[in-house]
């Protein structure tokens, strides 16, 4: 079982956003793997408004960004935080796995639920 970094849109229309990474995450973990998905822990107890504690989460991410095999991205934008995970797994040699729209995870959940 691998760790992988789940990395989608937080920003903008949060509610549908959150929405979108719980389906990435369950698609994660029908594919049989784990996950950590910060921009669903940190907003909990981090002001994602507040500049020195969006960056705290940030660095947060990134630490444990850097104990996971692998970052997958999924959405149909990259966000500006999505955009310096990509760049921090980069740079430390973690692969990027996948990339996977909102119709696109969907449509790999359902099969990934027939197959099992």
């Amino acid at each position: 079982m691998k760790m992988i970094f789940v990395s989608s849109p937080y920003a903008g229309d949060v509610e549908k956003n959150i929405e979108f990474s719980k389906q990435a995450c369950h698609y994660v973990i029908i594919t049989g793997n784990a996950f950590f998905c910060p921009h669903l822990l940190y907003p909990q107890v981090l002001d994602d408004v507040n500049p020195e504690e969006r960056s705290l989460g940030m660095k947060m991410a990134k630490q444990l960004l850097s104990a996971c095999d692998e970052l997958w991205v999924f959405g149909d934008r990259i966000s500006h935080g999505m955009f310096e995970e990509i760049e921090y797994a980069r740079q430390h040699n973690i692969p990027l796995k996948r990339i996977i729209s909102m119709d696109m995870l969907q449509e790999e959940t359902v099969l990934c639920m027939e197959m099992h």
